[in-house]
């Protein structure tokens, strides 16, 4: 029998979208854009949010 796993909450901050690339403004020696890429603080670039029961656990000892 297949194992159904329930949809985990998306993240408030970055809904969903969790990983972005911004331009710096300036060129590399080739020509192309620089970039830097950063990522969701609040789900750590997973797009997803823990259920309360796991947060409640990583905080233990943390």
């Amino acid at each position: 029998m297949p194992q159904h796993t329930l949809p985990r909450p998306i993240c408030g901050h970055c809904d969903g979208f969790p990983t972005v690339t911004i331009t710096t403004g300036t060129r590399t020696p080739d020509g192309q854009r620089q970039t830097i890429t950063a990522n969701c603080p609040a789900c750590h670039g997973t797009g997803h949010t823990a259920p309360a029961r796991a947060r409640a656990h990583t905080r233990i000892g943390a």
